[in-house]
């Protein structure tokens, strides 16, 4: 869990160090009743932090980064201090995945944190339960997003932020940035549909796969996998060398054949996938999507952060 903004401080700041002499500058307000009134959204702002950025990590580091700056500035002037933090932590990880961006390509000039006021933020418990429908796979649809489509995407169709609000935080006019969200869902419409309910099927589809995998039988993994399967990794997969992206039986098939020889059969959030596991933790995840005895996507999730919250049970010992 989270700690409360006076407790983490000391952790955050480890990772982040802060200009002291600036500080002792900034007259604070009063952080007993600011941290209370921070509380009251922070559930929310973590939501929105890790949809955006799909590492825990990552997320806590951001809503933490919206209380120093919340710390600084007070609330005084603010109408609306979920729709204000809700903007702050935006752009935080907005920033966050164009230095991404940057790291993988050519860089990208820093843009200033903008703090515009907004209007009434959503219910937080409705955010909460739309956001944990939010699962592995998707995760990774995201992250191939540009990062202007995916903040577009999060917040008006995960939490309902209107499209008025989210044009200054990505810098464009209102209908460009419906148009931005409109490309992503566009993208996320196209992942598979929902996978077959049933568990053993899954289960005998998955062993299947494994079983060809193993043996280099290209015609069995063909015949397992759906013409259009799509295979995605997400950015410590291709840290390890992997793909970020196959399209087609063809080319997954090439990649798996005579592979995944240490790979073990397991549930997945309660659906049947594949674990790669080095000294009894997870290294590699193989989340799939089987439907009509078919894989129609494989997701591979190697980040830490993401792992430590997928639940894990293996099923072939």
């Amino acid at each position: 869990m989270f700690a409360t903004p006076s407790s983490s401080h000391s952790a955050f700041a480890a990772r982040h160090p802060v200009d002291e002499t600036k500080s002792k500058s900034v007259t604070m307000p009063d952080n007993d009743l600011l941290a209370e009134q921070f509380d009251a959204h922070r559930t929310r702002l973590r939501a929105v932090a890790y949809r955006m950025l799909g590492s825990s990590l990552e997320a806590d580091d951001a809503v933490q980064e919206a209380w120093l700056r919340l710390s600084r500035a007070g609330a005084d002037d603010v109408d609306n201090l979920g729709g204000w933090l809700t903007t702050v932590v935006s752009r935080i990880c907005l920033d966050h995945l164009r230095s991404r961006e940057a790291r993988r390509e050519e860089p990208i000039t820093d843009h200033a944190i903008d703090e515009l006021p907004h209007a009434e933020a959503n219910d937080p418990a409705r955010d909460v339960e739309l956001a944990d429908s939010v699962g592995a796979a998707l995760l990774v649809v995201l992250e191939t997003l540009d990062p202007a489509e995916r903040l577009a995407f999060v917040l008006h169709d995960l939490f309902g932020v209107s499209f008025d609000e989210i044009a200054p935080i990505v810098g464009r006019t209102s209908v460009a940035a419906r148009q931005l969200a409109s490309r992503a869902r566009r993208r996320v419409q196209g992942a598979p549909p929902v996978r077959d309910a049933d568990v053993a099927r899954q289960r005998e589809v998955v062993s299947a796969f494994l079983a060809a995998s193993r043996g280099g039988d290209f015609d069995r993994l063909l015949e397992l996998l759906d013409p259009n399967v799509v295979l995605r990794a997400d950015d410590a997969v291709v840290k390890m060398g992997g793909e970020r992206e196959l399209v087609g039986r063809a080319a997954v098939t090439k990649r798996f054949a005579g592979q995944a020889r240490a790979a073990r059969v397991a549930l997945i959030d309660g659906a049947v996938g594949l674990v790669w596991a080095a000294g009894g933790a997870p290294k590699v995840v193989f989340a799939m999507t089987v439907a009509d005895g078919q894989i129609i996507e494989i997701a591979l999730i190697a980040d830490p952060d993401r792992l430590a919250t997928i639940d894990l049970q293996l099923l072939d010992q």
